[in-house]
């Protein structure tokens, strides 16, 4: 970036401390005048603390100063509130040119709410882009909150006292701690944040009409009736009283304080209402109303209300949502207009449909599944499922998290937070709009490969997110992981007075990762003691039709007393001869809730009121292999929690500088960016110690003769340039050139098809046998980098045998990438054949992974083919295709853009 040049890319929002937000942005010229305000509102103190001597106002030099920086070595950051400036941060670069000095000033009626340090932490990015490390101060002695600023970084302080102040410096390399400290900031903020929203004092509901049946009247009437903990106004400029309630003109008019706002009113009177809102100080307003970016043409009005709402400290549910439930004793809000009353559970539920939402808190409580708290998130304009997931990992009212999404704002984000709060609370999530319609069209074997719905599988899988297919099977998973333990492995038992749906849940079992053993002999011969002589016993377990409710008991225990499996599904078909309420009960009084016990009544739609008796309600699912599916789901979870998350080693023989030299060499001939040639693409892997074939450059068929006989015959001959990314379509390989006269000839006929396009070639040895594999890198713009593993060769897109890691790759992951495919069982020897060297496997994905991380550039990245042996690997064919790289601070925004 050229000195001077405003970065917009800089301007984001952030979450405080307390859950209000604020803008950051770099300061400007223009910017005089509001920071002269800004230091009319400091205290002495702040003053004496900030410039070292009292100051009555700040002089022209001092404002030309200030508010003239070049962004480069001089930069500076301002917080703005209200269209105030409320705090200000800088660095100027010292004469070393990686030190910088720096310095902040916040308004005295913000302190304490973690502005500091959040321009600390972006000064610290901004600087480092810049090339700068390390960071100095100078703080009075009594100016603790400064000091404490620096320290709540987690950045390896030194301080001394030196010449009346303390003198502070420290490098602003993020370590493990600083991240995590940084980490563990954000999620208390945004579950701060959430709080202001789903735990309000106090409500508005903008738009309550007297007109039963219209949606403000049954926001405002489900309020009164579920009896919110505080009071409720209603809000209407035509209507002196809503329900016998007195209504106010407006939000201004409201004579208590308002933390929340419920709005229903006309899209284009919404902006108004949410500026009444702002002056007001409102905390966080809900936006019923639908017409904005669901529609064509109402995207810049719905950004233009985040930008009001986020610049005021508020936060914004929707527009075009439904609303929001929180059932706690403490707060007891349904500000919704569905008409049901969600039942007090254990579940919190986020949907970004509306109209799916009041069928499925419905649904819910059919199930017997009751809600923590229901958030409808409409268009998500601001706050998204990256907001909800901290605040429900700290509610102690919530166990389990049901999401149906249809976008991701920030997937990486997403992906991080996911795989914290998944250790503690199991994450369930339906996916929308799955097909790839619209997705640029792949140029590479790499980029054919993956997709986006594969994308979120990925991302999906690495976080611990249990993903389901359709509404039905969330609830089906919801079931048991709201009500029974978690299995300790995916031995499945079934016992059934039916021999026919005890078959299919065998064979569902096989489809959905769980295992059917055959129960040990000593075991067999206890359930034949317990059941009637007409029984199965091997597993599935047939009682036949005229078990007991008895029966179903005594098997069940002893099949939940021994170590032969890990869950039990007792399969009910009602006869004539027994119970139904009976059979239930006996499964209830037989789960000791040591293992997982799920029923099915076959036929039977919601959980039987005999089911729910017990300290742990049994799951209920009409038909056998719905119950299967949510076990299988469940123990594929069981087994996330107990897998090592692994880490992301250091990888010796790495020169990224090398590679990023490389990069920029190339940006700065072809700004655009483009497909790196052939030499340079090996050149990019090997400088991070991928292992490729050796290969000689060459520009004539002479020169392709005496790099074939260094290299040894036979030899394989390919076109250098990068564009030609098939090159085995339009022929530009030629393998196993065993002589001079074929490497001559080969060279001239290639030159002649090819022409200029060739640009020369490339010879190596021919490889020794192996097994070919590609890998390669994807960039999503939404979803970052991935890295794409799978079958190779010229089959590679035929195969389609393919898996997907998002980076960064740990060696866990690179351990389950290896393994993930249909034809994994080649790598470790299938019939006969020598297994590969599958730790060198494992090195390149983590290498390439590493290519990803370091550099945002390489937008495609395709080794095809790998060849993998015992002896190692060694790509045989690279391309690389790079752009100029996105803003990296763009992907640590607090917030996503609006």
């Amino acid at each position: 970036m050229a000195p001077g040049t405003y970065p917009a890319e800089w301007e984001t929002d952030v979450v405080l401390a307390d859950g209000a937000t604020l803008h950051l942005r770099p300061i400007r010229p223009a910017d005089r005048a509001a920071l002269q305000a800004l230091f009319g509102r400091l205290s002495e103190e702040t003053i004496q603390f900030r410039f070292f001597t009292p100051m009555k106002e700040l002089s022209e030099a001092w404002l030309t100063r200030l508010t003239t920086v070049d962004y480069v070595d001089r930069m500076a950051l301002v917080g703005v509130l209200n269209d105030d400036l409320v705090a200000v941060g800088r660095y100027d670069r010292l004469d070393d040119p990686r030190r910088a000095e720096v310095a902040f000033t916040v308004e005295d009626a913000h302190q304490g709410r973690g502005i500091g340090t959040l321009l600390l932490e972006h000064l610290a990015l901004a600087a480092r882009e810049r090339g700068i490390d390390t960071f100095a101060a100078e703080v009075l002695t009594g100016n603790r909150r400064m000091l404490d600023v620096f320290h709540d970084t987690a950045f390896p302080i030194e301080q001394h006292f030196e010449g009346g102040a303390i003198h502070v410096e420290f490098p602003i390399t993020p370590t493990e701690a600083a991240l995590v400290a940084q980490s563990r900031r954000e999620r208390v903020a945004e579950a701060r944040s959430m709080e202001r929203v789903l735990a309000p004092r106090s409500i508005a509901v903008v738009g309550a009409s007297r007109r039963a049946g219209t949606i403000g009247h049954e926001i405002f009437r489900n309020l009164v009736t579920g009896n919110f903990s505080g009071p409720v106004y209603p809000v209407n400029p035509t209507a002196r009283s809503v329900a016998a309630v007195r209504a106010y003109p407006s939000v201004v008019d409201v004579p208590g304080d308002v933390d929340l706002a419920v709005v229903a009113v006309p899209a284009e009177h919404v902006g108004d209402v949410l500026a009444d809102c702002a002056r007001r100080q409102v905390r966080g307003v809900v936006v019923i109303t639908a017409g904005f970016a669901e529609l064509d043409g109402g995207s810049e009005r719905q950004r233009e209300l985040v930008e009001l709402a986020r610049r005021s400290g508020m936060r914004l549910i929707g527009p075009n949502c439904m609303g929001i439930v929180n059932t706690s004793a403490d707060v007891r809000m349904n500000a919704t207009f569905a008409p049901v009353t969600p039942a007090p559970g254990r579940m919190a539920f986020a949907s970004q449909s509306g109209g799916l939402g009041i069928e499925l808190l419905h649904r819910a409580g059919s199930l017997g599944l009751g809600i923590s708290s229901f958030v409808s998130l409409g268009n998500k304009a601001d706050v998204s499922s990256n907001d909800l997931l901290p605040y429900w990992h700290e509610d102690p009212d919530t166990d389990v998290i049901l999401l149906y999404l249809e976008s991701f704002g920030n997937p990486r984000k997403f992906g991080r937070l996911a795989r914290e709060v998944g250790r503690t609370k199991p994450i369930v999530a339906v996916k929308g709009g799955r097909t790839a319609t619209g997705v640029r069209a792949a140029s590479s074997h790499t980029a054919a490969l993956s997709s986006p719905d594969a994308t979120v599988g990925a991302l999906f899988r690495q976080a611990g997110v249990i993903r389901v297919d359709t509404l039905e099977q969330l609830f089906d998973t919801a079931q048991v992981l709201s009500h029974q333990p978690l299995p300790a492995g995916r031995r499945l038992a079934i016992v059934s007075n039916g021999g026919g749906p005890a078959i299919l849940a065998a064979d569902a079992s096989d489809s959905f990762g769980l295992e059917v053993p055959e129960l040990s002999d000593g075991l067999q011969a206890e359930l034949r003691r317990l059941s009637s002589p007409e029984a199965s016993v091997r597993n599935p377990i047939d009682l036949v039709a005229s078990a007991t409710a008895g029966h179903f008991d005594q098997t069940l225990r002893a099949l939940l007393a021994s170590d032969e499996v890990d869950a039990v599904l007792a399969i009910f078909v009602p006869p004539l001869v027994t119970d139904t309420d009976d059979v239930a009960r006996a499964i209830v009084g037989a789960a000791d809730g040591t293992k997982p016990v799920v029923a099915c009544f076959l036929g039977q739609e919601g959980m039987p009121e005999a089911l729910r008796s017990g300290g742990r309600a049994i799951p209920s699912f009409a038909f056998p292999e719905s119950a299967v599916r949510a076990l299988g789901r469940v123990a594929g979870h069981a087994e996330w929690l107990r897998r090592d998350p692994g880490t992301v080693p250091a990888l010796a023989g790495v020169d990224a500088d090398a590679a990023r030299a490389l990069v920029d060499r190339f940006l700065a001939r072809h700004p655009e960016g483009g497909w790196l040639d052939a030499e340079e693409a090996l050149a990019l892997v090997g400088a991070f110690g991928v292992p490729c074939l050796p290969s000689r450059r060459v520009s004539s068929a002479t020169e392709a003769v005496t790099a074939g006989r260094a290299l040894g015959l036979p030899v394989a001959l390919k076109a250098a340039s990068g564009t030609i990314v098939h090159k085995t379509d339009v022929g530009a390989v030629r393998l196993g050139l065993a002589s001079d006269e074929a490497v001559l000839d080969a060279y001239e006929a290639m030159e002649r098809r090819l022409g200029d396009s060739m640009g020369g070639g490339v010879v190596q040895p021919m490889a020794g046998p192996g097994i070919e594999v590609i890998v390669g890198i994807v960039h999503d713009r939404s979803f970052g980098p991935t890295v794409a593993f799978g079958m190779g060769g010229v089959q590679a897109e035929l195969l389609k045998d393919t898996a997907l890691g998002l980076v960064p790759v740990t060696d866990a992951d690179a351990h389950d990438l290896v393994r993930s495919l249909r034809m994994s069982p080649l790598f470790f020897g299938y019939r006969g054949t020598d297994p590969v060297d599958v730790a060198a496997l494992e090195d390149l994905l983590l290498r390439v992974s590493l290519v990803a991380d370091e550099l945002p550039e390489v937008v495609e990245l395709d080794a095809n083919p790998v060849v993998v042996s015992a002896r190692g690997v060694a790509a045989l064919d690279v391309k690389v295709r790079v752009e100029p790289a996105p803003p990296t601070y763009d992907e640590r925004r607090a917030l996503s853009p609006p």
